[in-house]
C-alpha cells in the first residue's frame, strides 16, 4: 500500500496543492521524516542531492508556523548560498499562502535597504544566508528572540564555508526551547558540534538511494595538461549535451566561459563576483537550454537544481572529496543518465589517486578516447605512475589523442612531442599526454574554515544526544542518549515511543 502525504500527517489542503503540482507520493527522506518534524522533534535528515530534502522541511513549516510581529520572525531557516535560498523561497512560498503565512529572503549581494523595509512589515519565515541575516541583526532590523522553529539546509556545506561560527552565533540569540531541524546531503565530524549543542535529543533519519534508483553515472579520468584542456572540453561539450563546467577560481570561470564562446558554445558563468541578477539570468538561460554551457566556481556545486544535465566537466579538480560528490552530483539526478569528466595533468596525479580510493572509484586513467563517451560501460582506466619516473623524469600521460587516433600503441611516456596545431574551434586539440612544463595558471580558493570558540547563551543544548537509525537504505532511530554519532539503535519496527517536547 502507498503511503500518501495526508498518512504522514500533511493536511489535505497542502496535499491537493502537491497533487496540482504533480507530487503525489512522497520521497522516503519525506516519509523518514515527516511524522517527526511534524510532531515537534529535533531531527538530522541525511539524504543525497535531490531526494526531497527542501519539501522535507518545508511542509512542516507551513504547516507550524506562528504568526510574527514586525521584525520578528516565528520560523528561520538559513541556506549557504543565494541559490539554495531561492529555491528554498520558491518551493515554500506556495505552501504558506495556504496557511495565509508570509516568507522573505535575505541574502548578500543585494541593495540592504530593500530587506529594511520588507521586515517593517509582518515576516513570519525568514529565509536567509548567515552573512546577510547577521548583517540585519547588527543594525537593530530583525530579532531572533521569537524564533522557536529553525532549519538548517546543506549543514556541512555551512560548515566547510566557515560560516559554523556565524550559525552558532544566530541559533543562542533563537529561543532555548526551539525545533531544529538540520538537513544534509552529508553529516559528517564537522556537524557533530551543532547536534550537541544546539538540539535536543534529536532523531536521526538516513536515507541511502537504492542502487536501481540511482542514475546512471559514468566517471571517465582523463590525461589533459591545462593547454589542452579548453579544446577538449569543447569537444566534450559538443558530443554530450549540455553540461556543468567546473573551474577553481572565478577569474577562470570567466575566462574560460569567453574561451568556449570564441569556439562557438553558448557559455555563462556563474561565480561570487557575480551579481544576484547575473547570476538568476545565467541559470535561467541554461535550464532552457538557451545556453549549453554553464562555466561555474563551486558556488553551483550545491543547491543549484537544473534537470537533464547531461555532463559535468570538472576543468579543475575540486578541493576535496566532498567537492567532488557535489559537484558531480549536478547530472544523473532523479535516476537519470549521467556523466562526469575529469581532466588530470600529471601533477595531479597522485591526488587523483587518493580521491579515487576514497570514493572507491576505479583507479587510474582511461585512454584519451572521444567515443567512451556515448558507451554504456567503460573499459576499465590504466593504472597511474607516480608524478616522477625513476631517474627524475616525469612520467607522461598515455593513451590517444583527442581527436581519438592512437599513436605508438595507445600509450606512450616520457617526453614524446604531440603533433598538430591548436584548432580554436576545439575540432583538433593537440595530443595529451606529452610531458608539459606549464604549471597551474590559477590557484584555488581556500574556503575560510573558521571554528568558532564561543559558547552558546541561551539556545546551546549541554547535553547534546542524537538517536541513530538501523543500517540498509532508510534508517531511523529514537530513544537512545548520549553523544551525538554514539550508541546508536537499531529500529525494528514496532510501535512508536512518545513523542519528544512539543513546541
Amino acid at each position: 500500500m502507498t503511503t500518501t502525504f495526508t498518512d504522514l500527517g500533511v493536511s489535505a489542503e497542502l496535499a491537493d496543492l502537491l497533487a496540482q503540482q504533480g507530487i503525489t507520493a512522497p520521497f522516503p527522506i519525506q516519509q523518514l521524516t515527516l511524522v517527526d518534524a511534524l510532531e515537534g522533534r529535533d531531527l538530522c535528515g541525511k539524504a543525497p542531492t535531490g531526494s526531497g530534502k527542501t519539501l522535507a522541511f518545508a511542509l512542516p513549516v507551513a504547516m507550524t508556523v506562528g504568526r510574527a510581529q514586525p521584525g520578528r520572525p516565528r520560523a528561520l531557516l538559513l541556506a549557504p548560498t543565494r541559490e539554495l535560498a531561492c529555491q528554498i523561497r520558491d518551493v515554500l512560498v506556495p505552501l504558506l499562502q495556504t496557511t495565509s503565512r508570509k516568507a522573505a529572503i535575505f541574502y548578500g549581494g543585494t541593495n540592504i535597504n530593500r530587506d529594511l523595509q520588507r521586515l517593517r512589515g509582518r515576516v513570519d519565515v525568514a529565509v536567509a544566508t548567515p552573512g546577510r541575516l547577521e548583517d540585519l541583526i547588527d543594525r537593530r532590523a530583525i530579532s531572533l528572540e521569537d524564533v522557536d522553529l529553525v532549519v538548517l539546509d546543506e549543514a556541512d556545506r555551512m560548515a566547510d564555508m566557515g560560516f559554523l561560527p556565524v550559525v552558532k552565533r544566530l541559533l543562542a540569540q533563537t529561543r532555548a526551547d526551539r525545533q531544529t531541524l538540520l538537513f544534509s546531503a552529508t553529516l559528517d565530524g564537522d556537524i557533530d558540534v551543532l547536534v550537541r549543542h544546539y538540539q535536543h535529543n534529536p532523531v536521526r533519519h538516513e536515507f541511502e538511494a537504492p542502487e536501481e534508483d540511482r542514475g546512471d553515472v559514468r566517471h571517465v579520468f582523463w590525461p589533459a595538461e591545462r593547454h589542452d584542456r579548453r579544446a577538449l572540453t569543447g569537444q566534450i561539450v559538443r558530443r554530450a549535451g549540455q553540461a556543468i563546467v567546473f573551474t577553481r577560481t572565478k577569474h577562470g570561470a570567466d575566462r574560460l566561459a569567453k574561451q568556449l564562446r570564441q569556439d562557438g558554445l553558448e557559455t555563462a558563468a556563474i561565480h561570487g563576483n557575480r551579481s544576484q541578477k547575473q547570476r538568476e539570468s545565467a541559470l535561467a538561460r541554461f535550464s532552457s537550454g538557451r545556453v549549453s554551457t554553464l562555466v561555474a566556481t563551486d558556488v553551483a556545486a550545491r543547491g543549484i537544481h537544473v534537470d537533464n544535465v547531461a555532463a559535468v566537466v570538472h576543468y579543475d579538480q575540486p578541493g576535496s572529496d566532498k567537492d567532488y560528490i557535489h559537484r558531480s552530483g549536478r547530472t544523473g539526478r532523479a535516476g537519470a543518465r549521467g556523466l562526469v569528466v575529469s581532466l588530470i595533468s600529471a601533477e595531479e596525479s597522485r591526488d587523483l589517486h587518493k580521491l579515487q580510493r576514497s570514493l572507491e572509484l576505479p583507479q587510474g586513467l582511461h585512454d584519451l578516447d572521444l567515443e567512451l563517451l556515448g558507451r554504456d560501460e567503460l573499459p576499465s582506466p590504466n593504472a597511474v605512475a607516480d608524478d616522477r619516473s625513476r631517474g627524475g623524469k616525469r612520467s607522461g600521460h598515455a593513451g590517444p589523442r583527442p581527436d581519438g587516433n592512437s599513436r605508438n600503441g595507445g600509450r606512450r611516456s616520457g617526453r614524446g612531442k604531440g603533433q598538430g596545431g591548436h584548432d580554436r574551434q576545439g575540432s583538433n586539440a593537440k595530443a595529451v599526454g606529452r610531458n608539459a612544463k606549464s604549471r597551474d595558471d590559477a590557484r584555488g580558493q581556500s574556503d575560510s574554515r573558521g571554528q568558532g570558540s564561543g559558547r552558546s547563551h541561551g539556545g546551546g543544548n549541554p547535553k547534546g544526544n542524537r538517536h541513530a537509525g538501523s543500517k540498509g537504505g532508510a534508517t531511523h532511530g529514537r530513544g537512545n542518549q548520549g553523544r551525538a554519532g554514539q550508541n546508536r539503535g537499531r529500529a525494528k519496527g514496532g510501535a512508536r515511543p512518545a513523542s519528544a517536547r512539543q513546541r
